[in-house]
């Protein structure tokens, strides 16, 4: 399949963004297409080359897309409000880009490895993370939280855009194994993997992200650049920071790039399963621009209210990803009252697993963070610590000593 997918855009549902598809008619192109196979209606369409992707969907598949989007949406409400009480000291939301992420995750296989960005907990679910763990890096007791190898999943990455080099890198060596596998006499030879590197629309913008693209197709490795474009990045619109759809850069460096609507999760993991394929094949990268909106604050330390404006994040509510998966079970009897119930329950029962762990959390012993620096034992580190442990010391004699006195005062 060449760079330029067949896509389908359904009429009247303004899911694209005017301001690029006007930006590229100054440039003398056409608007970029858009996958979307679920309008906003809850009305199921069709692709000619996405929709036998989607068809294989169950419905049990359909309802369990369904159910993590609304429980890591339980579960972002429930880590805001923990912030908020002051047990997180930030929280990153994603109410409004479920869909992206459930879908583009559960299009995964167990071999696949995934590096994200910081926002990434409905796909830390899709890969059995256990949610309560991303806590421990929001509240400042732990690096990470989980072992990355238990899962394939990496952990969260501060560093705008670092993650995309980490992820080619580690696509070129799953790239350089299979090869030597390949030439051995198979034994035991492992499933073909691929790698998904997520970053947003703000992170688009740094040199990261274009060294590694151009890596990735240099060296044909089996990466899919995962963008959730939510329109913010912090504070600046998308079309701020570029002047086209970013799906459409993939051209620069001579792979696909595809828009899909990022609120329609079954086209968001028919076109990731795709994209997986293609680079397991040997195919090379993949770019997917996953057209989303960011309903709430950039982290709990933004106030959205100061750079952009209600009507617009109304008008995002309306393409709500829950809410149009639940006009089409209904409207397919796909699911009942009972369904969306359980679903419910199952939610608020996260919520409580998630806050008792996190009023549970203890702070680490600090040495630990000494022995952690190298693999064995180090001189300057030892002396780094013997000089921590007196000057720790000098508070607990301090402590000691205002305690005595408060005693003979009285």
């Amino acid at each position: 399949m060449g760079t330029h997918l067949p896509s389908t855009e359904f009429d009247g549902t303004a899911v694209d963004d005017q301001r690029e598809a006007d930006a590229e008619a100054v440039m003398g192109e056409p608007p970029a297409q858009m996958v979307q196979l679920l309008a906003p209606d809850g009305k199921l369409g069709t692709d000619p080359v996405f929709s036998g992707y989607a068809d294989k969907l169950t419905p049990e598949d359909l309802r369990g897309l369904y159910a993590d989007m609304a429980a890591i949406r339980r579960f972002d409400v429930e880590a805001t409000a923990l912030q908020r009480q002051g047990q997180l000291a930030l929280w990153v939301p994603l109410t409004g880009q479920e869909a992206a992420q459930i879908g583009s995750g559960r299009a995964s296989q167990p071999q696949d490895y995934i590096f994200p960005t910081y926002r990434e907990h409905g796909v830390a679910l899709t890969r059995n993370v256990d949610l309560a763990e991303l806590l421990r890096q929001f509240r400042g007791v732990s690096n990470g939280g989980w072992n990355p190898k238990d899962t394939n999943f990496h952990l969260y990455t501060l560093v705008l855009a670092a993650q995309t080099l980490h992820a080619v890198g580690y696509a070129m060596g799953i790239q350089r194994d299979q090869k030597l596998s390949a030439a051995s006499d198979g034994a035991g030879q492992k499933p073909d993997a691929a790698v998904i590197a997520y970053f947003g629309d703000g992170a688009s913008s740094e040199g990261d992200v274009h060294e590694s693209m151009v890596f990735a197709s240099s060296y044909k490795a089996p990466v899919v650049f995962f963008c959730q474009n939510n329109h913010w990045a912090i504070s600046v619109p998308t079309n701020v920071q570029t002047r086209v759809p970013l799906s459409n850069r993939a051209k620069g460096y001579g792979f696909p790039g595809i828009r899909v609507d990022g609120n329609d999760v079954i086209a968001v993991h028919a076109v990731t399963e795709w994209a997986l394929e293609h680079a397991r094949q040997g195919n090379g990268p993949v770019l997917i621009e996953a057209f989303t909106y960011r309903v709430g604050a950039h982290t709990t330390a933004d106030d959205p209210t100061k750079y952009r404006q209600s009507a617009e994040e109304d008008a995002w509510r309306a393409k709500d990803p829950l809410a149009r998966l639940e006009k089409y079970l209904r409207a397919e009897g796909l699911a009942d009252d009972a369904f969306f119930a359980k679903v419910k329950a199952d939610g608020d029962e996260l919520a409580a697993y998630v806050r008792r762990t996190a009023h549970d959390l203890e702070n680490p012993d600090i040495r630990q963070s000494f022995a952690n620096v190298y693999a064995e034992a180090h001189p300057l580190v030892a002396e780094e610590l013997a000089w921590f442990e007196e000057y720790s010391a000098g508070f607990a004699d301090g402590e000691e000593t205002a305690g005595q006195a408060a005693k003979a005062g009285h």
